[in-house]
């Protein structure tokens, strides 16, 4: 087989090269000639292609995105926005690194592996900070709840989720689960995860110090995944959909599980200069950033990669996105120290190059040159555009189309009705079909999960220092109003981590929207980083990374703009963390925040009425703060026994909830219009029990936080006086019943079909 070396490429400058079966752009490929003085190598072509992709490159959104970078500086932020993941102290001289990430169009291809490898990545993300990961989330969007695709692809996602992460022995603490016709053919499949460390345990990716090593260590490399994230993640499906299944990387859990504590014992025996996962355009991406980030070059010889396959050529050993790969800088004395590591932990690992005192990245391949290029210009120095973009032409009659022209219940029997039929929704029943699936208490460090607001975690079992998690986007609000609705899910995770009793600390972000040729969907995507940016800067929180997923529509048909929001928060004792349950009977109902008349976007009109339209609810950010602040002072002085978050569902979806997690029912007193008391969706909400409502009420009088008296828990209904009298076994029946009608029983819920040679799921 004859290569292209460097030489063969200038001496032969009219090759003709596929460049656009790899995703460039005309104007790239020439300016990829113009950096290098003559056409690319076969190999630097790979290279350019996967790092100058969309999923790698941001090129159509980071104009919009430096807005993050804009906000004001924020004590806690140690790392920011530019590595694998932002770093922020938590106090106690603990740092906690977290970050979300898509695998959304790999998800549909292969359900169980793209879901899987979705994870994985997200794990290596974290550990490459230097941190051990602690827990995991995922927020998953599906079709239609009864559409034979979703009945395809839902099982498998989970499957995958629950199947790679249970196997690290990483809980799962929460997430969320929902379903819109816009997602049929474009599922989303977002995976957080979180970690902890020492404030001096940080790494960064950087090749520093002429003369180190370069090692690559980890699982072999194969032929999956080749092109996963210029081909799959880069762009749009068309209407039959994807045939893209070997672009799509295969995962094994135990040998990550392995590099994550041979990687912690490396980290402990400073045996590290600089580090990188191998996740989108693997080893490409690897090297570059590796050296763009460091202070000189770097030389890597090719055929010192391990291979599980032996016919790959270097373009495709390049671009391989082969699982459970780590690229790290080593000093030349420590070098075998760090092999006897990774031997001891059964890890493969191997000398592939050397950091060098110049400015370019090269690569040989059996003593033949063919890489040399400029690490920035891979890495950091892609194609940027502004796109064109314009306003939805159907947004203003959208926004004109008010609910308030729908059909309301007239009676009591129909305020029941329209009750039941929110809550046992796809959206608004019980996740349980999905969480029993995952590990949620794994390592005995989780204090909080699913179903409960937010996840919180011990990281420290003498101080019981903690953490708080939650991950939220409402998809209908940002359709209605990008910006609103971006500020809105901003607000929902902050408020979801406040219920808990915790300080709000700092944000992560996955967007996912449509194509960027779409000047619709440029100016959703612009709005919604406006939105987020702004929301950030009222509640003074950094935005310390995310990821952004573009291309998600099948055709001309573009999903909703889902951005969907993390917050961390910090609870300095998680003893006194607040649980969303009613465990007692005789305790006081208190709605915190004010009520008011909207359902533009509400799960009513989607439920009930199939509508879409009006506008979200009001954002009041300021009353956001106020009430966290006011949550804070309720959890340390213990003066509430449960607090849960008002949001999708409005009221009847908490009561419903709360009342269901232990079995506790209440009798309460709406006023005069229980409609509007129990389905409006009002932000900044919280319904609160209490034995103390007098103390309770004080305390929130002096936060300027509006109290409603709602009445008392107890009973094995929720009544309301003088309306309904909605038995708690009736609700649960209702509520409980959704997915397993759909997905099968129990019993279906953790055996599937996956691919021969991969992890079991049972």
């Amino acid at each position: 087989m004859s290569i292209d070396t460097v030489d063969v490429a200038a001496q032969n400058p009219d090759d003709e090269q596929p460049w656009a079966e790899l995703g460039l752009k005309a104007d790239e490929y020439a300016r990829i000639r113009e950096i290098l003085g003559r056409r690319p190598t076969t190999a630097e072509l790979a290279m350019y292609s996967v790092m100058w992709s969309e999923h790698c490159s941001y090129k159509s959104s980071k104009v919009h995105l430096r807005q993050f970078g804009d906000l004001p500086k924020s004590d806690a932020l140690l790392v920011g926005i530019g590595e694998n993941a932002g770093v922020v102290d938590v106090g106690e001289g603990y740092a906690v690194t977290f970050k979300v990430e898509s695998h959304n169009h790999p998800s549909y291809v292969e359900p169980y592996q793209g879901a899987a490898t979705g994870v994985g990545g997200i794990v290596r993300d974290i550990l490459t900070m230097g941190a051990r990961p602690i827990a995991v989330m995922d927020s998953l969007r599906f079709g239609r709840a009864d559409a034979p695709d979703t009945a395809r692809v839902l099982p498998g996602v989970v499957a995958g989720v629950g199947g790679y992460g249970n196997c690290l022995g990483l809980p799962n603490i929460g997430g969320e689960l929902l379903f819109d016709e816009c997602y049929t053919g474009n599922p989303l499949v977002n995976a957080l995860c979180v970690g902890v460390m020492k404030h001096e345990d940080v790494h960064l990716a950087k090749a520093e110090g002429a003369g180190n090593k370069v090692v690559l260590f980890g699982a072999r490399t194969g032929g999956d995944g080749i092109g996963g994230v210029s081909v799959l993640a880069s762009e749009t499906f068309d209407a039959e959909g994807p045939a893209k299944r070997p672009a799509v990387q295969v995962g094994d859990p135990f040998t990550e599980k392995l590099l994550i504590e041979a990687c912690l014992e490396l980290f402990a025996q400073d045996l590290v200069t600089g580090i990188q996962d191998l996740g989108g355009a693997g080893l490409s991406c690897a090297t570059s950033e590796l050296a763009s980030a460091g202070t000189g070059g770097m030389h890597v010889d090719l055929e010192t990669v391990p291979l599980r396959d032996s016919t790959l050529t270097p373009a495709e050993i390049l671009m391989s996105e082969s699982q459970e790969r780590m690229c790290a800088i080593v000093e030349p004395g420590k070098v075998e120290q760090f092999l006897a590591v990774c031997r001891k932990w059964d890890v493969r690992a191997a000398v592939i190059g050397e950091v060098t005192d110049g400015d370019r990245l090269t690569v040989d391949w059996h003593g033949e040159r063919i890489v040399d290029v400029p690490p920035r210009t891979v890495a950091h120095e892609g194609p940027v555009y502004e796109r064109p973009m314009q306003r939805p032409a159907d947004l203003d009659a959208l926004q004109a189309d008010d609910p308030a022209r729908l059909t309301r219940p007239a009676t009591p029997a129909e305020l029941q009705a329209h009750w039941l039929a929110v809550v046992s929704s796809p959206d608004g029943a019980d996740k349980s079909w999905v969480t029993e699936q995952y590990d949620r208490y794994v390592r005995g460090n989780t204090v909080l999960a699913q179903p409960e607001d937010a996840g919180v975690v011990r990281i420290d079992e003498q101080s019981f220092l903690g953490i708080a998690l939650s991950l939220d986007g409402n998809a209908r609000f940002a359709r209605l109003d990008p910006y609103t609705g971006t500020r809105l899910n901003l607000a929902e995770a902050y408020r979801n981590v406040a219920a808990t009793g915790a300080t709000p600390l700092a944000v992560t972000n996955c967007l996912n929207f449509g194509s960027p040729e779409n000047p619709e969907v440029m100016w959703q995507f612009a709005e919604a980083v406006r939105g987020l940016a702004d929301g950030c800067r009222e509640l003074g929180l950094p935005v310390t990374g995310g990821n952004v997923s573009l291309y998600n529509q099948t055709g001309d048909v573009a999903i909703n703009p889902t951005p969907v929001i993390g917050v961390l928060g910090v609870h300095e004792d998680v003893r006194t963390r607040i649980p969303s349950g009613w465990r007692n009977a005789g305790e006081t109902v208190l709605l915190l925040g004010e009520t008011r008349p909207e359902f533009g976007g509400s799960a009513w009109a989607s439920v009930v009425h199939g509508h879409l339209g009006g506008r979200p609810p009001v954002v009041d950010l300021a009353a956001e703060r106020s009430l966290a602040e006011l949550l804070a002072a309720l959890g340390r002085d213990r003066l509430v026994a449960s607090a849960h978050d008002l949001a999708d569902g409005g009221l009847a979806q908490a009561l419903t909830e709360s009342a269901l997690r232990y079995g506790t029912g209440a009798r309460l007193a709406l006023g005069d219009d229980a409609f509007t008391a129990l389905f409006s969706e009002s932000a900044a909400r919280v319904v609160v029990t209490t034995t103390e409502p007098d103390r309770v009420r004080n305390v929130a009088a002096a936060a300027g936080v509006q109290v409603t008296d709602l009445g008392t828990t107890g009973g094995e209904a929720l009544v309301l006086d003088g309306v309904l009298d909605l038995p708690l076994a009736e609700l649960r029946a209702a509520w409980s019943a959704t997915l397993p009608a759909l997905f099968g029983g129990p019993e279906h819920s953790t055996v599937f079909t996956v691919p021969a040679g991969t992890v079991p799921t049972s």
